[in-house]
């Protein structure tokens, strides 16, 4: 989905240095001093613009999120939902989710969500999904031991492959679904592409890992 450049994103951004950070590296491992108290910490890997770590925070005030994006025009729109909201469990990080060892210490996280990622279908693209093994050891080197991956998608051959992924990289499958909206999982919070999908009727997939401290190269 292609957003609209949004005058004045850059300056709105910089204006509220208390929700979102272009740069978290300071705050590595010190990530609890940003939220009102220390809780466990969830991170959202491509929050896209919101609705989903939004939503949560909102339901689950025990647990501090983490909304993490790349895409300036995307985040701002999580920006600007927070600004409405002021939420002091979620805090937004404009970063690469490649580079999250850069901004979070060892174990410092305690749960994943990958809701939506780009399936990238093409072979030749394989290292840029977020269940490549390269992401998974990121991953679970900023979680804490036995941390959990939350995974929803509405692509079956990415969920396909995430599956043998994660299966191959030594992780324990904790849980799937395999048509999620009519099953009796309850809880379930929405995507703006979850919304999207579903209501043309169209199946969405889920996965439940557990890391194991499995080292893979």
């Amino acid at each position: 989905m292609r957003l609209r450049n949004k005058p004045g994103a850059k300056e709105t951004i910089l204006a509220h240095p208390h929700y979102i950070l272009d740069d978290g590296s300071q705050w590595k491992g010190k990530w609890q001093e940003r939220f009102e108290k220390a809780q466990p910490i969830h991170i959202e890997v491509g929050s896209g613009k919101g609705q989903f770590i939004v939503e949560m925070a909102k339901a689950h005030p025990e647990i501090n999120y983490i909304g993490i994006e790349l895409q300036t025009n995307a985040i701002i729109a999580i920006l600007e939902k927070q600004m409405e909201e002021k939420l002091p469990n979620l805090q937004l990080l404009l970063v690469n989710g490649a580079d999250l060892t850069d901004y979070f210490a060892d174990g410092e996280v305690d749960l994943v969500y990958l809701n939506f990622s780009d399936p990238w279908p093409k072979t030749k693209h394989e290292k840029r999904r977020l269940t490549f093994h390269t992401f998974l050891k990121t991953y679970e080197t900023i979680a804490k031991p036995k941390a959990e991956l939350h995974f929803k998608t509405d692509n079956q051959g990415l969920f396909e492959y995430s599956l043998a992924s994660v299966t191959w990289y030594g992780m324990t499958i904790k849980q799937v679904w395999l048509d999620l909206h009519t099953s009796d999982y309850e809880g379930n919070i929405m995507t703006e592409y979850e919304e999207k999908f579903s209501g043309r009727g169209e199946r969405i997939y889920r996965l439940e890992a557990i890391f194991n401290g499995k080292d893979v190269e």
